[in-house]
């Protein structure tokens, strides 16, 4: 599979018809049933261009960057435990009235848009055997892992604010389709790719001591904590603590990534093509509007890479699984089967030891020792 097909893979377009019925009050609600689709798509087209601000009054986490094309992208940097952050992209995405809204989510974590905030609380709280073994058959023994640790992080945060996790994301979502013609893009690198190249750029001892400061996390944090965090997101600073010594885990974790979202978003903020009258009509594209919705620590890299050629090949590929992976990955299984056989060994010898103790078995044996001795 390509790269560009694993892009599209993940993409979720948003047009509602609900949020393209003209309000009851507009003199356009008079228009015949019978237009065309192009006169259609118009109508709601200049609706939507009437109410986009042309000076718009935004909140100051948003940066704004403008393509070659001359397409605007008003990235909003947000602390993923914020309710701040929600009003703000709520509020930028009322004023820019987007062509396309991009979050920092991938095709595994899409989930979460459509979840309640309780059952969401709920599932960042539960971190669980099932959820273990989901993450390592996805994701191999190592990322699996790793990805759990990284789950006890975000479900540390969950308990002590009693806030899930994402909510400016849904917030994105939910807002984008009152926006008639938006579409609704995941941006971010699909997570097994990045826990893979995480996992790889560490040495064996490297890992342990990452493992054993993710497990033994426990420093309480307050809600005016995450909201000082507006000039970086809470959860990636406390990641940048634990792996400000890892320099290549925070390659992959954040920089890569900052390279990921920077193209996604150029991706999306490519020129749209207005519809014809009739095929012999030439056609025309305007410049688009886009949101981007990522953590504030990755505002910072995507305004750096923003007027760079980027290439994503090199950052999608996965390499192969080091030795010292592969030894932990053996030690791991062999553990587990060895205990399993023990088990079953102790089992066994006992039932064994009983079935002979039994009246019926030793009649049986003496039964069959007279015969042979007759033969």
């Amino acid at each position: 599979m390509s790269v560009m097909q694993e892009e599209q893979e993940p993409e979720v377009a948003t047009d509602p018809a609900s949020s393209s019925n003209p309000p009851e009050d507009d003199p356009k609600a008079d228009t015949p049933q019978n237009i065309s689709d192009a006169d259609a798509f118009k109508i709601l087209l200049e609706m939507k261009m009437n109410k986009r601000q042309k000076k718009p009054n935004l909140p100051s986490t948003v940066t704004e960057l403008v393509t070659d094309e001359g397409s605007k992208v008003f990235v909003v940097g947000t602390a993923h435990f914020s309710d701040s952050s929600k009003r703000d992209v709520v509020k930028t995405i009322q004023e820019v009235q987007p062509d396309v809204v991009v979050v920092e989510l991938c095709q595994y974590r899409v989930s979460m848009l459509k979840m309640d905030e309780k059952t969401l609380l709920k599932e960042a709280k539960e971190i669980n055997l099932e959820k273990l073994q989901q993450a390592i058959k996805q994701n191999g023994v190592m990322s699996g892992l790793m990805q759990m640790l990284l789950l006890k992080v975000s479900a540390h945060i969950t308990e002590q604010l009693g806030m899930a996790p994402g909510g400016e994301f849904r917030e994105a979502f939910k807002e984008a389709g009152r926006v008639p013609f938006c579409k609704f893009h995941l941006g971010d690198r699909p997570i097994p790719v990045t826990f893979k190249r995480a996992i790889a750029a560490l040495s064996f001892w490297q890992k342990v001591k990452l493992a054993w400061g993710l497990c033994f996390l426990s420093d309480p944090i307050s809600k005016d904590d995450v909201e000082k965090c507006k000039q970086k997101d809470l959860l990636e600073q406390m990641m940048a603590e634990m792996i400000g010594e890892f320099p290549d885990l925070h390659r992959t974790i954040v920089s890569e990534r900052d390279i990921y979202l920077t193209y996604m978003l150029k991706q999306a903020a490519k020129r749209i093509e207005l519809p014809r009258a009739s095929e012999t009509e030439p056609r025309k594209c305007i410049p688009s509007v886009v949101v981007g919705v990522v953590g504030m620590g990755h505002v910072p890299g995507i305004e750096k890479n923003w007027n760079t050629d980027l290439n994503i090949h090199e950052i999608m590929s996965v390499p192969p699984p080091s030795t010292s992976s592969k030894v932990l990955r053996f030690v791991i299984k062999t553990t587990v089967f060895g205990l399993m056989g023990y088990g079953c060994y102790r089992i066994g010898q006992r039932t064994v030891q009983f079935i002979l103790s039994m009246p019926t078995t030793q009649n049986c044996l003496q039964r069959l020792t007279e015969i042979r001795l007759q033969h």
